[in-house]
């Protein structure tokens, strides 16, 4: 079965290297460079699942659990 997933990943060999395996074992993946974007993007379109970088420019994974947490 098809999942969605977001990778929230600032580094693009990593995220480039997650998505490739990911999508390889049949699941639509999507990118966001930065916690703002990894947020609204969870907001606009729930993912099945997160891969959350803990270290983000401009909102850290911490912060992007604390309001997904809260919503």
């Amino acid at each position: 079965m098809t999942k969605r997933i977001l990778i929230a990943e600032d580094e693009c060999n990593i995220a480039e290297s997650l998505r490739f395996l990911l999508t390889r074992a049949g699941h639509e993946v999507s990118l966001a460079s930065d916690g703002e974007e990894a947020l609204a993007m969870l907001r606009r379109a729930p993912p099945d699942a997160l891969v959350l970088d803990l270290m983000l420019p401009k909102r850290s994974g911490f912060d992007i659990l604390k309001e997904l947490r809260a919503d």
